[in-house]
């Protein structure tokens, strides 16, 4: 194979590797790297990525993983390989793309075709983290995306829709504007967010507090407190109580509830992490010596940062 390479910004980057026969395991573990970064084998020459920022790191964070390794590897950009031409190598990479958006339509149609009562609740997270996986490496956009953004956008929704339980008695925003809510000592990660919830879909003006279950203000409303107010409710955590309480049915929303659930419960219910690590932050926090309140800030606007990324994500998947 002859690889032609010259001044002008070449468009690829090859990934060349060698490693020891007898390093098995570090072998699967680079070829599954490899794979979940969307890069394409070219037989025994190594493998292909399109030239960009992201995609440069993560070779050149391989190499040198796979020199500790004792093995042999470079990156090199290319502007052509003789044996193919640009559009063939486009196509290669649509190909790869396009089959794991046919798979996650087949597993979505899969689960729209359960009965209610037997579908997992993360199936919907887990068909969505996948979607966004697959977007992350369709550099050249797959036809299939579009189909496979609708396809999830109205398995979403027919999910959303099936398993909600309004309460019996809703609650009504209009009276909880311009309050003084409350909460106990120490916001963890379930009262950082639901403070974030209360004062960005609820109560713009609200003010917080935090007290002692003896020490409650008379006219605060209870917030994650044991006794009175919003809190846990069945198997919902208080962030999922206010976003079911006042019919919040922003997806952002609906997704970080599985990511509160899942750190404030430890159920694994969703099979979301990302809280836990907003949660590690809100304690190292704490062992600071920071103010009650001053975890709430930084933890608030940390929050409001994650709404907007989730938002940038939604974005780019359904475009």
């Amino acid at each position: 194979m002859t690889i032609t390479n010259r001044k002008r910004e070449a468009p690829w980057l090859l990934f060349i590797l060698s490693l020891p026969t007898k390093r098995a395991s570090q072998r699967v573990e680079v070829w599954r790297k490899l794979q979940r970064y969307g890069a394409i084998p070219l037989g025994n020459s190594g493998y292909l990525l399109p030239n960009n920022p992201v995609c440069r790191e993560r070779f050149e964070w391989l190499a040198t993983a796979t020199r500790s390794y004792s093995g042999e590897a470079s990156v090199v950009a290319v502007q052509a390989i003789d044996n193919f031409s640009h559009a063939q190598l486009r196509e290669r990479f649509i190909a790869a793309s396009s089959a794991q958006y046919q798979e996650l339509l087949r597993e979505a149609r899969r689960q729209a075709s359960l009965p209610t009562p037997k579908r997992s609740p993360a199936a919907s997270t887990a068909l969505r983290r996948k979607f966004l996986q697959i977007v992350e490496t369709d550099f050249f956009t797959s036809p299939f995306r579009k189909r496979a953004a609708e396809t999830l956008e109205a398995f979403e929704a027919q999910s959303a829709a099936a398993p909600a339980k309004p309460s019996d008695k809703p609650a009504h925003s209009r009276r909880y504007q311009n309050q003084l809510w409350v909460t106990r000592h120490r916001p963890g990660v379930d009262r950082v967010f639901s403070a974030w919830l209360l004062r960005r879909f609820i109560d713009r003006r609200a003010r917080f507090t935090f007290a002692s279950r003896e020490s409650v203000p008379a006219k605060a409303i209870p917030f994650d407190m044991f006794q009175g107010g919003f809190g846990h409710r069945g198997e919902d955590c208080t962030f999922e109580t206010l976003v079911k309480e006042f019919h919040i049915r922003d997806r952002k929303v609906r997704a970080m509830a599985e990511m509160v659930h899942d750190a404030d419960l430890g159920d694994d219910k969703f099979g979301r992490k990302e809280g836990f690590g907003i949660d590690e932050v809100l304690k190292g926090w704490g062992k600071q010596q920071m103010s009650d309140h001053e975890i709430l800030k930084r933890g608030m606007a940390m929050i409001e940062g994650l709404y907007h990324s989730l938002h940038r994500m939604a974005g780019n998947a359904i475009s």
